[in-house]
């Protein structure tokens, strides 16, 4: 099973090296690895997509623990939360399939961010099957790129009392 770690670290040089290390060394595969700035300018937030049970992901959580850059980490695979994820893609687009595309793009509620005379690219953000979706559909038009980030995470709702 997929699990989502979000991973609040102090925002130093080696930091992502460490726990991407930590993680792989467990023999984990890492699906997506995320990382950017906060709130606070000297922390760093890590979102970490990896396959394992429940028990394996405790067993990572513990070793990520113990690492001194590690300020928090929150599995948000059991908590209620919002998910996302960018992907440009560049489609082939000679001019008598673009209005295909362009329907395609609305029914994703996508946007095209540019278009020449044999491409254009196309963006979406939403849930990683929507993404899936969209590139399975793409493909008879013949899709010449893909760019995705990873996964990004945030809780809903207001904050739990022993986080305010």
């Amino acid at each position: 099973m997929a699990h989502t770690l979000s991973v609040l670290v102090e925002n130093r040089p080696g930091v992502l090296t460490r726990i991407s290390g930590l993680i792989s060394r467990r023999a984990f595969n890492i699906e997506s690895i995320t990382a950017g700035y906060t709130e606070e300018p000297n922390m760093t937030r890590i979102t970490i997509v990896v396959n394992g049970d429940d028990w394996e992901i405790e067993q990572v959580t513990n070793q990520l623990a113990k690492l001194v850059d590690v300020i928090k980490i929150v599995n948000q695979t059991q908590i209620d939360s919002l998910e996302r994820e960018l992907v440009l893609i560049k489609v082939k687009a000679f001019p008598e399939k673009r209005s295909d595309i362009v329907d395609i793009v609305d029914i994703f509620r996508a946007r095209i961010v540019d278009v020449n005379r044999e491409t254009m690219v196309i963006e979406l953000s939403g849930a990683q099957d929507k993404i899936d979706a969209l590139c399975e559909v793409l493909q008879d038009h013949g899709i010449v790129e893909i760019v995705r980030t990873g996964k990004i995470v945030i809780s809903r709702g207001p904050l739990p009392a022993k986080e305010l």
